[in-house]
């Protein structure tokens, strides 16, 4: 069959997405974390989904801003440990293409092309920080928080918290987050620069529309370029230390400091 001359953008139904919710409204796309069982925990089926999403909402013309948000009480709470526990401890090559996904989502949120907004409903921890990082703009349920764990749990955050919290925070406050591993509560996160808006659950959605009003209205193609020159510190840190952090890692989940701690984390789950 031939393969279509430009990339086209598809209806979210013709996705058959399964562990996120994807929809489109006027020139909004909304891509919903919606694995609600798990805190919205990323497993390597939602990291391409998300990757898919995120390129759909690139392709469409008519998209001008897209909004992340979750399911449920949280937002999203990072990697999920149960299926590390199963597929990826012991096992490198699997982690590093589990990272290999992570990566790739990443790269297809920030180089979207147009504004994006986290909507962050519940609790982000980990990788569900890095999530909303990845963004251009965030708001926040102000009874919520952001914690970083990975040093509790086997994990450096390298898939964007180490290279973008001293961007967002200082290299003070960001090594506060990764050493100590404490909660963030989302009006402290606002005072600090690491969210924008920090409010009330009933407030959530006006602020949302707010932003997607005004951002649809600017120039597309002027926006886009001004986003990429946005993203250069982002871009600078990323690239210059995430293939390492993908194989460094990978090998850790070889090691008994890692197995030792996501076992240990899946014990107390039971």
């Amino acid at each position: 069959m031939a393969e279509p001359k430009q990339p086209l953008p598809l209806a979210p139904e013709e996705l058959g997405f399964e562990t996120i919710v994807y929809e489109k409204a006027g020139h909004r796309a909304t891509v919903t974390l919606n694995r609600p069982e798990v805190l919205n925990a990323f497993d390597f089926q939602m990291l391409r989904e998300l990757a898919r999403a995120f390129e759909d909402s690139s392709w469409d013309d008519e998209i001008r801003v897209v909004v992340v948000t979750g399911t449920g009480r949280a937002f999203c709470v990072g990697a999920d440990l149960r299926t590390w526990g199963e597929d990826l401890l012991g096992n490198s090559r699997a982690y590093w293409k589990w990272f290999g996904a992570f990566k790739d989502m990443h790269d297809r949120l920030r180089e979207i092309g147009k504004p994006t907004i986290a909507r962050v409903n519940g609790i982000a921890v980990g990788g569900g920080n890095e999530l909303q990082m990845g963004c251009d703009l965030t708001v926040m349920v102000e009874d919520a928080f952001i914690r970083h764990v990975g040093l509790e749990h086997g994990s450096v955050p390298a898939g964007g918290a180490t290279q973008w919290l001293p961007i967002m925070v200082g290299d003070r406050r960001a090594r506060e987050i990764i050493l100590l591993c404490e909660e963030i509560p989302a009006p402290q996160a606002a005072g600090w620069g690491l969210i924008n808006r920090a409010v009330p659950a009933a407030e959530l959605d006006a602020v949302v529309d707010d932003w997607v009003e005004k951002l649809a209205r600017k120039l597309p193609e002027t926006t886009r370029y001004a986003k990429q020159q946005l993203n250069w510190w982002r871009d600078v840190s990323w690239h210059e230390t995430v293939g390492h952090a993908r194989d460094w890692l990978a090998m850790s989940m070889l090691g008994d400091e890692a197995q030792g701690a996501v076992r240990a984390f899946l014990d107390r789950q039971k």
